[in-house]
């Protein structure tokens, strides 16, 4: 699923690009869910990096889309931002917010989908390292290596992060399939320790991000080999 957000205050602009991107579903054969705003400041207004794509309209009536490009930078780095203008001395200017690309009006399916297809592929070659979770409210993404370890509380999911404490749903047998491949071992039946964050082991303990964690007698020897692997030492 591709989530694509159209920031644009011009109806036949908006419900053309909302055409363009459902042509492109079905040639292309994605999955695409599509929110739509009429401002910039609507889409700033609680942002919690929940898009892969914003398709932003440069001139607005009340927050324009550079000052709302730049706003959203600061919450999410890796969304790709493509600007609709139709003056594109601003669009050049989009490198300050790490804009993708411009789209010139009036608008040429061929043109958009050019666009689209390198948004696209910016944005698959971005997700192996970077994962999405569902929190109250919202979404947030995160890059995987800023994650310690993941700790099952009942029903929800509780990620230790750099940037701090989530509270996220899902299972964490889901988390362990997703994350496998990431250097990511369960230690114990309630975490999912990021191998990249293991700074050493404390009798049964592993220490992750200054915490210690319990590693549990029937993983303890799994853990170890896995960490050993990645450590690319023996650890006897």
């Amino acid at each position: 699923m591709i989530r694509v957000a159209i920031v644009e205050d011009d109806d036949k602009y908006k419900e053309q690009l909302i055409k363009f991107l459902q042509r492109y579903e079905q040639e292309k054969d994605e999955q695409i869910e599509i929110v739509t705003y009429s401002d910039g400041d609507g889409i700033v207004e609680n942002y919690k990096a929940q898009f892969d794509i914003i398709l932003m309209d440069i001139q607005m009536s009340f927050m324009d889309g550079m000052s709302a490009a730049e706003e959203i930078r600061k919450a999410d780095a890796e969304v790709v931002i493509i600007f609709i203008t139709n003056m594109p001395q601003y669009a050049i200017k989009g490198y300050a917010v790490d804009a993708l690309d411009y789209v010139l009006k009036p608008i040429s399916y061929f043109q958009f989908s050019e666009r689209l297809n390198r948004a696209i592929d910016r944005m698959k070659k971005r997700e192996t390292h970077h994962i999405t979770i569902k929190v109250k409210g919202g979404v947030i993404r995160f890059d995987i290596s800023d994650i310690y370890f993941i700790e099952s509380q009942g029903h929800d999911l509780l990620f230790h992060t750099k940037k701090g404490d989530y509270m996220g749903t899902g299972t964490m047998k889901e988390l362990e399939e997703q994350l496998a491949s990431v250097h990511f071992y369960r230690g114990h039946r309630g975490y999912l320790i990021n191998l990249q964050h293991v700074e050493g082991m404390n009798d049964s303990n592993a220490v992750v991000g200054g915490e210690e964690i319990l590693i549990s007698r029937s993983k303890k020897k799994g853990f170890m080999k896995a960490l050993a692997n990645y450590w690319g030492e023996v650890i006897k």
